[in-house]
């Protein structure tokens, strides 16, 4: 008889690798998150997509919604189709930022197969502001 020394480990590598199982089938995007002093660049890999078929929201000033999705049906207009294939495909990820981005300082491009998101951070001013105590 074999004796497990924790079982709950056993149970974090399922989730685990049902994690990995999950990110390699689609669901999620890849993404990479890079603090550049003034902005935020978000790159996510959509490889298959077109520019067309990527949707990029903000919300609110703290998250980055990106969402893939294409249906490539070829339909002819034969009677008697041997073969008929149809493919659909999505993604879709949320991305938490770590501080507010201003909207208006957002650029998208999509190049090869990955999106390059540029989020500019909301600026106020250096010098704080002063409260008076009565």
């Amino acid at each position: 008889m074999s004796r497990r020394d924790d079982p709950f480990q056993d149970i974090e590598q399922l989730f685990d690798q049902l994690t990995q199982f999950s990110a390699a089938t689609g669901g999620e995007a890849p993404v990479d998150v890079v603090d550049e002093g003034d902005a935020f660049v978000v790159t996510a890999e959509l490889p298959g997509y077109t520019a067309e078929d990527i949707d990029v929201e903000l919300p609110d000033n703290e998250h980055l919604q990106v969402t893939a999705e294409f249906d490539r049906s070829e339909s002819k207009e034969e009677a008697h189709f041997v073969v008929s294939e149809r493919r659909r495909q999505s993604v879709s990820r949320s991305i938490a930022l770590p501080e507010p981005v201003d909207e208006s300082e957002t650029t998208a491009s999509y190049n090869n197969g990955i999106l390059t998101v540029r989020l500019g951070k909301q600026t106020g001013s250096d010098e704080g502001t002063d409260i008076p105590v009565n």
